[in-house]
């Protein structure tokens, strides 16, 4: 079981990532020194998923964030004497704050792991061919059983995170971003009065308003004010090279959401 969420791709042998994310108790000690890493720094942290799998606690775990990362890079590790020597064994050559010399940092790579003595029953071919029967099989009843896991979460009451509110600002926090969800509700029909709405004849711009000053000016787009000669009432007119932009999207979610307080109302 794996999960690919914070994969470094193509990190060579010669290169190193300087990326520092993930869980802090799984981290490689030049991990959290920021040094740089190489992928010697996965078998680090396949020693602590494999010491927590055979003894129910973490190797190196703080009060606190800092304590753990201090603890990571100057703890002498407590080895659980119930484990098997040749357990033991895998878990210190792992286990080495010296990348270089950590099991599977060779020029073999994994292949010193799989031929240290603790995988000296498996056999890797049978393996990779799921020829071999598993040691523990659960007993599910079915797909969606949830014997195994504990109480501490099943107890729950499954509750939604609260939704909090876009702050003014919120829309800056993605800017640059090019692609925008497109929800189902946007994937309905078009309803025919809106279309027939932006297909309908239209007069000229010019006879029925004055443009005023400009109010912002945009990559493909200019803002002025404007007033419409027979009522007085200002407005915003958006001019827009078509050359460059078609507008005919934004209409529609104009014409479709304009009802909503927070977004404008389409005059014409």
């Amino acid at each position: 079981l794996t999960d690919f969420g914070l994969s470094k791709e193509s990190v060579e042998r010669e290169s190193k990532a300087y990326s520092f994310c993930g869980t802090v108790e799984y981290m490689a000690p030049e991990v959290v020194n920021r040094r740089g890493h190489t992928q010697s720094a996965d078998w680090w942290s396949y020693g602590v998923l494999m010491f927590e799998m055979l003894t129910g606690s973490l190797p190196f775990q703080g009060k606190d964030r800092k304590e753990t990362m201090t603890m990571i890079l100057k703890a002498k590790l407590g080895m659980p004497q119930f484990l098997s020597s040749e357990a033991q064994s895998l878990i210190r050559s792992l286990f080495k704050r010296n990348p270089a010399n950590r099991l599977g940092a060779g020029p073999d790579g994994v292949e010193e792991i799989k031929r240290h003595c603790f995988f000296s029953t498996i056999d890797w071919n049978k393996l990779f061919r799921r020829e071999l029967h598993p040691p523990f099989q659960p007993a599910a009843g079915r797909p969606d059983d949830t014997f195994y896991f504990d109480p501490e979460f099943t107890a729950k009451t499954p509750r939604d995170s609260p939704g909090v509110p876009p702050s003014a600002n919120a829309h800056q926090l993605f800017r640059g971003f090019s692609f925008v969800a497109i929800t189902e509700e946007e994937t309905q029909p078009v309803p025919s009065s809106i279309i027939q709405q932006l297909h309908r004849s239209t007069s000229q711009f010019s006879d029925t308003y004055d443009l005023k000053e400009d109010i912002g000016v945009g990559s493909y787009s200019l803002c002025k004010r404007c007033e419409h000669r027979g009522t007085g009432m200002d407005y915003a007119v958006k001019i827009i090279n078509k050359a460059k932009r078609d507008p005919t999207e934004e209409v529609e979610i104009l014409l479709r959401y304009g009802q909503h307080p927070n977004i404008i109302t389409l005059k014409d």
